[in-house]
C-alpha cells in the first residue's frame, strides 16, 4: 500500500493519503506534502521539531498539522521527511518531525505550495484502513 496517491484536480494538487492507523495517516499526509515540495531523497534528519497541534475535529486537526509544517517550511526553510506522531486524539496531536533547512546546492524544490485547503477535505475509515483526501493550493 502506498503512503499516498495523487488525485485529479484542475488547478491545484490533490492527494489521498493512507494509513493502517490515524497516526500513520497523519504522518503519510505530511510526507506527501513534502514529497510534493521537494526531492526528499536528499533530506537528512539534522533537525528535530516537537509540535503540539489542536483543532475542533479530525479534519481541522489535519489541516492545522499540515499548515504548521508548511509554515515551518515557508518561514524557516525546513524540509521534513520523518514524521513521528506520538499522541493523537480527535482534537490534539503531538509529533516529532525531522529534516533539515533547505540548502540551495543540495536540495531540489519541485513545487511551491501556498496553502492547505478545506476543499474536498475528508478523513474516512475504509475497513481496516484510514484514508484522507487533501487539496493543496499552488
Amino acid at each position: 500500500m502506498p503512503k499516498y496517491v495523487f488525485i485529479d484536480h484542475t488547478a491545484d494538487v490533490g492527494i489521498e493519503a493512507f494509513g493502517a492507523t490515524l497516526p500513520e495517516l497523519f504522518s503519510n499526509a505530511a510526507f506527501a506534502l513534502f514529497d510534493i515540495i521537494a526531492d526528499l531523497d536528499m533530506v537528512e534528519n539534522k533537525v528535530t521539531c516537537n509540535l503540539e497541534i489542536t483543532g475542533i475535529d479530525r479534519e481541522q486537526l489535519l489541516v492545522n498539522w499540515l499548515s504548521e509544517l508548511l509554515y515551518l517550511h515557508d518561514v524557516k526553510n525546513y524540509l521534513f521527511n520523518n514524521f513521528l506522531i506520538t499522541n493523537l486524539t480527535d482534537t490534539h496531536l503531538s509529533a516529532s518531525v525531522q529534516g533539515e533547512p533547505f540548502v540551495e546546492n543540495k536540495h531540489i524544490i519541485k513545487t511551491e505550495i501556498k496553502a492547505v485547503t478545506y476543499h474536498g477535505l475528508s478523513i474516512v475509515q475504509d475497513g481496516t484502513q484510514w484514508k484522507a483526501r487533501v487539496i493543496f493550493d499552488l
